[in-house]
């Protein structure tokens, strides 16, 4: 009765692999694929001069929230209306709240290579001990 049980078992999770096989297969090649991306990635980076200011902005536009939208209704006309939020503040024009993020990412940018000499300092007075 064990064996059965054991098989049955068995038998069901093959069924189940075999079914989000394809879901499995799609992912482990998104995965792969964004592996490739990143490797390729690097070789070009290592030739460009600029690669490092646009990992800092990329690090620091991971670290600001998406620009969200809203509908309401304008209190002047009763229309309704979209607006564009971004960290609290709500936006007439996706451009104004896109400017505002931009805005956002470049001080987290800016605040990084200025804490950058000081960081370089202290490892390096590791290594030397």
């Amino acid at each position: 009765m064990g064996r059965l049980i054991y098989i049955a078992v068995l038998l069901f999770a093959v069924l189940i692999i075999a079914k989000l096989w394809p879901r499995i297969l799609a992912a482990l090649k998104r995965f792969d694929a964004a592996n490739v991306a990143r490797r390729e990635g690097e070789k070009r980076d290592r030739n460009d001069q600029l690669a490092h200011f646009r990992h800092t902005v990329s690090v620091a536009s991971e670290q600001v929230d998406d620009i969200g939208e809203i509908e309401t209704r304008d209190v002047r006309t009763g229309n309704v209306v979209v607006l564009y939020t971004f960290a609290g503040e709500h936006y007439a024009t996706r451009m104004d709240a896109e400017k505002a993020r931009a805005q956002k990412i470049g001080d987290i940018a800016r605040g990084f290579y200025r804490e950058l000499p000081a960081a370089l300092a202290h490892r390096g007075k590791d290594r030397l001990h």
